[in-house]
């Protein structure tokens, strides 16, 4: 298998296979048309523990057409309208995005976003963001994938409605303009995402088929699975991130709140230091507990010259006497002494 040992730098943050978690709050919609709902949104990120913060550019006419034939009607959450209407209340003003982003900057968080057309990536240029995240169901999109890897920017995909053929035409994509900063999500685009349909595992798999840093898109509710995610090695955790899902808004149902998020950070940070490395050595406080481990000792008072038996030598606690591999070797052996009862056995007291 190939060992992913790539080093991927966004804004002031170095990605890879041995450094913390990035994670990423997304804004998303949660701003609810209200631009200093917006940056409460950004500071509320900062101290939560966010490393980033995302959002989305696009408007309805970039991303979709205004029609109410069938095709363009929503499911799910969004039932009953169309995409254009709701992308109408979604989308993230453009004339806020630079100074979003100056407020992010401030507050040392990285600012990037998800662009969806080609005129969104020009903008986006424009404002220098670090890194570009693709959409799930912008994967598909190849002429867009390949103007987002000519900038040489670092490329954080999610996948999840991808399948992996789809998965390899959007690297392969990336790699042919000389771009091999992509970074792979998995992610279920499911609002909220079911528990039963995560499928973790594809994370260290998805990482070694396409020799990627990999992490997740995580659209269920509660931290569990970012945790479950970070130990199978992911490296990138993203979630959308709200004041308050109370307060409304299209993608609140799915949203972390502000002590939601935070304590998910601090779980994190606690699985890694947890995962830490490969290592047999022990620290110091396991070697000065191999004192309570087991060990022979003679446990009766025996006579010089009496035998060694099942009776008189046990492995016992504390661990200072012989090794109990040497048991059955004493038993019938004689005593060179008389050893009283407590006494840690040695070879020393073997006639």
């Amino acid at each position: 298998m190939m060992e992913v040992n790539k080093e991927i730098q966004i804004g002031k943050h170095t990605i890879s296979k041995n450094s913390p978690t990035y994670i990423v709050a997304e804004m998303s919609a949660n701003h609810n048309m209200d631009f200093n709902r917006a940056k409460a949104i950004i500071e509320a990120a900062k101290k939560s523990g966010a490393d980033a913060i995302k959002i989305q550019t696009y408007t309805p006419d970039t991303i979709t057409i205004d029609s109410d034939m069938p095709a363009f009607k929503t499911k799910g959450i969004w039932e009953g309208r169309t995409l254009y209407e709701l992308y109408g209340k979604a989308y993230t003003p453009w004339e806020w995005q630079k100074e979003l982003r100056d407020y992010a900057n401030k507050l040392e968080l990285d600012f990037f976003s998800s662009p969806f057309d080609l005129t969104a990536v020009d903008f986006l240029e424009n404002l220098e963001v670090p890194a570009y995240k693709i959409a799930s169901f912008e994967i598909n999109d190849i002429p867009f994938i390949r103007k987002i890897a000519k900038t040489q920017k670092p490329i954080i995909i999610s996948t999840g409605i991808a399948r992996l053929e789809d998965i390899d035409l959007a690297v392969r994509t990336c790699r042919e303009e000389g771009n091999d900063k992509v970074i792979l999500l998995k992610c279920i685009s499911s609002y909220p995402a079911p528990y039963e349909n995560m499928n973790l595992k594809v994370i260290p798999n998805m990482e070694q088929t396409f020799d990627c840093i990999c992490g997740l898109s995580d659209h269920s509710m509660g931290t569990e699975i970012a945790i479950a995610a970070v130990s199978l090695g992911a490296k990138v955790i993203e979630k959308h991130f709200t004041l308050s899902r109370k307060d409304g808004g299209e993608d609140s149902q799915f949203s972390m709140e502000p002590h939601e998020f935070n304590q998910m950070v601090m779980q994190i940070r606690n699985v890694e230091k947890a995962l830490g490395r490969v290592t047999y050595d022990l620290n110091k406080e396991q070697k000065e507990s191999r004192i309570y481990s087991r060990s022979l000792f003679v446990v009766k008072d025996v006579k010089k010259g009496e035998v060694f038996t099942k009776e008189n030598v046990r492995s016992i606690r504390p661990g200072i006497g012989m090794h109990t591999k040497y048991w059955e070797e004493i038993l019938g052996e004689k005593a060179r002494c008389d050893i009283k009862k407590g006494t840690p056995m040695d070879w020393k007291y073997v006639e």
